[in-house]
């Protein structure tokens, strides 16, 4: 992928009338974040093609998420989060592998992940692949 602006191209469900729109992303409730898988690369760095199957693979055990939304309750414990939220929207965060709840709008994956499932926010996700 050239452009990170590609790895996440909601613009299918993003660029509809706000009545379709408010029917097709669900709003994160309590301390719950919606998360989108970024697209996987469909080539190798040496330019070799990957099979459907480890395309799959590495989008279901995939460390890198989008962060789409954020409930209404996220970081709101000043005690547990006393420097303030640990990502925002618009965020490439890091998680653990399998974290949170997944599910498929449109064929994207999205997940629902709990505010301390976050690692790590990072600039420019390409070139991060689970060890």
């Amino acid at each position: 992928m050239n452009d990170l602006a590609q790895a996440v191209d909601l613009s299918l469900i993003l660029n509809k009338k706000e009545e379709e729109k408010a029917t097709q992303l669900p709003a994160p409730s309590g301390y719950k974040i919606l998360c989108a898988i970024p697209e996987a690369q469909k080539e190798f760095e040496s330019g070799l093609a990957k099979a459907d199957e480890t395309l799959k693979i590495e989008e279901v055990l995939t460390t890198v998420l989008f962060v789409v939304a954020l409930g209404p309750d996220c970081y709101m414990d000043k005690d547990r989060y006393p420097t303030g939220p640990w990502c925002k929207e618009g965020d490439f965060i890091l998680v653990r592998p399998n974290s949170g709840s997944r599910l498929i709008i449109h064929g994207r994956e999205f997940r629902i992940i709990n505010e301390d499932s976050v690692e790590a926010v990072v600039s420019d996700p390409r070139g991060i692949y689970r060890k």
